[in-house]
């Protein structure tokens, strides 16, 4: 059982994930700017994947996250203006 293209999906979802993750964890301003894209493009790459192995509680948990994360970018966009 070799790497197949949605486990290399999967592998940049959670690399997306981590970053951003970790860009939030070091609190500056600028990171906050490129830190909800990371997380939007993880969250669809783990989407992705967890369509491909059809496991219906991680969709959803996926889903709620892409979600979650568009409206911190939203938030964040409204702050600056």
């Amino acid at each position: 059982m070799g790497l197949n293209i949605f486990s290399i999906i999967a592998i940049i979802g959670l690399l997306s994930i981590i970053s951003g993750t970790f860009m939030i964890s070091m609190k500056r301003n600028i990171s906050k700017k490129y830190t909800y894209p990371l997380l939007i493009i993880g969250g669809i790459c783990l989407e992705i994947y967890s369509i491909y192995i059809q496991d219906l509680i991680f969709i959803i948990l996926q889903g709620v996250f892409i979600i979650s994360s568009i409206y911190g970018l939203i938030k964040i966009n409204k702050n600056r203006r």
